[in-house]
């Protein structure tokens, strides 16, 4: 594996090298492309957007920190100049970045816990396996246990990782001509704008642990879903010690029966817009390791390093959206993504036009009845909402996604994904309106939460 570079020149010049070096090469195709065909021209244009998506997966998976997450959160982005037959593979690249986090060798780890919790390892656990049993973009995951028998996982965050993240997030502004060639009509600076903002918060696991702990509190009691705790005397910026929950993780439940994997799912989805609902909180991380499926039959969610709080109005206005969509009122759906940002020039797109737009990018979400997700119906919806081929492309490729909804977008993208791989079976509309319209309970799960709702309130 190619050597990271750690100091904040190197990185630096990473950066700068990869748009340099696109920059050139872009300006060296369109000058080529006054002596093509139109026909070539395009397809001159495809191969070296092409090229420019591969380096740009390429050059972040070599440098991790936030250069790696970056990568990961773009992946919910379309990008509308890379060719479409390329495109999922794209954006699949860019989400898998994640699952090629560097190893660091224990000794190198063990002096960042001494160095934050003081003394030795001796003083703070009985024990402490140097197995890591989780690796993540920034740090990586243990097992232990406090002198009081008490079983913890102890997160600690890599070495030098926040100095090479706070680098990347400062150089994160020169990507925005690569970005903007791959995807003309997003508003890219305030985009990274964001990005910069959230993952500069999962540096500090202190913040983490707060985040944990009030989902922790909003969960607790709950028939089926848990959240571990946190112990917060043993927790710093750079460890994060929780309680160390066992259980079955995606691999396995996958391969359950179809009835227990629709359980799963649907307490999967109650989770996640039960957070965005009851708390106004987007967890931005939903993908397959961050669940397990205890043996009691709950559902254990971990990592809350990504995430938005969400403003009250805004999420008020994606509710309004969502209920114009499923109510078939173009002009209420055009109303409320102009007002919420989707639309830099309203007057340039037609009512109807939009609401036909995110009734078939949303068809699973905003249908009323049972369907059974798969693999493949997710990549056949994401390629509706968002290949050329779609008669929606002109007005999708002019559309931006504001700010605030960035997190909130990747967390429904991630979870369509992860109920898809489960091949999962709900009448998710009808789900979803309890969530959007305060509907009634409707199903066993959604009466137990509901009941115990009432007796913590």
């Amino acid at each position: 594996m190619p050597k990271i570079p750690t100091s904040r020149l190197a990185r630096t010049a990473k950066f700068g090298g990869l748009v340099a070096g696109q920059s050139a090469r872009w300006a060296g195709t369109q000058a080529a492309n006054r002596l093509r065909s139109d026909e070539g021209a395009e397809a001159a244009d495809a191969k070296r957007a092409l090229a420019l998506a591969d380096e740009l997966v390429t050059q972040l998976g070599q440098m991790k920190g936030a250069a790696m997450k970056l990568g990961q959160v773009l992946s919910t982005v379309d990008f509308d100049m890379v060719p479409e037959g390329e495109r999922e593979a794209f954006k699949e690249k860019l989400s898998s970045l994640r699952d090629d986090a560097p190893q660091v060798p224990f000794k190198k780890m063990e002096k960042v816990i001494v160095d934050d919790l003081g003394g030795s390892l001796d003083e703070h656990f009985r024990e402490l396996d140097d197995n890591p049993v989780a690796a993540a973009s920034i740090g990586q995951v243990y097992r232990a246990a406090l002198h009081d028998g008490r079983d913890v996982a102890v997160k600690v965050q890599n070495p030098g990782v926040a100095e090479a993240v706070e680098t990347d997030l400062r150089n994160a502004a020169v990507l925005l001509p690569l970005v903007k060639r791959l995807a003309p009509g997003l508003d890219a600076k305030a985009i990274l704008n964001e990005l910069r903002d959230r993952i500069g918060e999962e540096l500090d696991y202190e913040l983490e642990a707060q985040n944990q702990r009030r989902v922790a509190r909003a969960f607790k009691g709950h028939p089926f879903i848990r959240v571990p705790d946190v112990v917060t005397s043993m927790s710093t910026r750079r460890v994060l010690i929780t309680e160390f929950v066992q259980g079955r993780g995606f691999a396995e439940v996958k391969e359950l029966p179809e009835a227990e994997r629709d359980r799963f799912a649907e307490i999967c989805f109650r989770f996640f817009y039960g957070l965005v609902r009851r708390e106004r909180i987007a967890a931005g991380d939903p993908h397959p390791g961050n669940y397990l499926l205890g043996d009691d039959g709950r559902v254990c969610f971990l990592d809350f390093g990504l995430i938005r709080r969400m403003d009250a109005d805004y999420l008020d206005g994606e509710r309004a959206l969502a209920k114009a969509v499923v109510g078939g009122d173009a002009a209420g759906v055009h109303r409320w993504l102009s007002d919420l940002g989707y639309l830099p020039d309203p007057a340039a797109f037609d009512p109807e036009r939009v609401l036909g737009q995110l009734t078939a990018a949303g068809e699973w979400y905003f249908t009323i009845g049972f369907r059974r997700l798969s693999p493949e119906y997710v990549r056949t919806s994401m390629e509706i909402s968002g290949s050329p081929a779609s008669p929606y492309f002109e007005e999708m490729r002019r559309q931006t996604i504001p700010p605030q909804a960035l997190l909130l977008r990747r967390m429904e993208g991630l979870l369509f994904s992860v109920l898809g791989e489960l091949r999962a079976g709900a009448d998710w509309g009808t789900l979803a309106l309890e969530y959007m319209a305060e509907e009634p309970p409707s199903t066993p799960l959604g009466r137990a939460e509901a009941d115990w709702l009432a007796s913590s309130s």
